[in-house]
């Protein structure tokens, strides 16, 4: 497989950095890796424009240092490698569920109930959308892989809530299909949700604003967070929502999403279970 080539018009924020690892954060409508129709214009030619010997050493099983993607309507924080140490290092966290990620998401209503696990099993479907290009979505069904995301409403108004979610499994579209599934939409998502949800936002309102995970080679303890991005600010101000709170503070006795650690299964989680029954 090519190296992926250089793009330094390509722009992306570090949010940490050091010799083994990055946590970069992605824009909006940027695509995370090169595929059909996006052979240079992806965060990772970005970063081959910064870090291109070193991603090249890594190759391509190695996934050019590429740990996890975000969708392309999706921003926040992705985790990098530099080195294969570090790569092996933080596939073994990843595939053990060791890191915990956390979005924010501005959605059409708050749920019935304002904390819980959602327990339902995701299928990933593939759409033909025309005679050489197909799209993947997905859905809840029965046949599908096990997926968990637990999720608690940071506020809410009339028009909508802020929602914190972490999803314990890593399927295709999870937050976006888990929050779908209770009736509330992430606003500006083109595949799942009512027209109204869709139309309500310019862009995906979900932000991956928080990661947190063991150092692959010091083994640090690393937090790393995003603010709220400034896009979506106007969108909390039309809906009389308000920006989440700074790190590390609570509000309104709900706090954060899993603060102090969310069990692997998520049974012991604050907050009820939603399973397959209808919300």
């Amino acid at each position: 497989m090519a190296v992926p080539l250089a793009n330094d018009r390509v722009t992306f924020r570090l949010a940490h950095a050091d010799d083994d690892m990055l946590v970069v954060e992605k824009r909006a409508k940027l695509v995370t890796v090169p595929g059909v129709g996006h052979d240079a214009d992806t965060l990772l030619n970005g970063l081959m424009a910064h870090y291109g010997p070193r991603l090249a050493k890594l190759g391509a099983k190695r996934d050019w240092g590429m740990l996890h993607r975000l969708d392309r309507g999706t921003s926040g924080l992705l985790v990098v490698a530099l080195s294969a140490e570090a790569y092996d290092g933080l596939r073994e966290s990843f595939e053990t569920r060791a890191v915990r990620k956390f979005y924010w998401a501005v959605c059409r209503r708050a749920p019935n109930k304002p904390s819980g696990v959602i327990k339902r099993p995701i299928v990933e479907v593939v759409k033909k959308v025309d005679k050489y290009t197909s799209t993947k979505t997905a859905r809840i069904g029965t046949s599908g892989k096990p997926a968990v995301t637990a999720y608690r409403v940071i506020e809410e108004s009339v028009s909508g809530c802020l929602t914190e979610a972490r999803p314990v499994t890593g399927r295709l579209h999870q937050v976006r299909v888990h929050l779908d599934s209770i009736s509330s939409t992430v606003l500006g998502d083109e595949f799942y949700g009512p027209d109204v949800a869709r139309r309500a936002s310019s862009r995906l309102a979900l932000h991956a604003h928080r990661v947190a995970f063991n150092h692959p080679i010091t083994g640090e303890e690393l937090d790393v967070h995003s603010p709220f991005p400034k896009d979506l600010r106007s969108l909390l101000t039309r809906m009389h929502l308000h920006p989440p709170p700074a790190v590390g503070v609570k509000s309104a006795g709900n706090g954060l999403v899993d603060d102090d650690g969310l069990p692997e299964d998520a049974e012991e989680f604050a907050g009820d279970t939603v399973g397959d029954e209808e919300s």
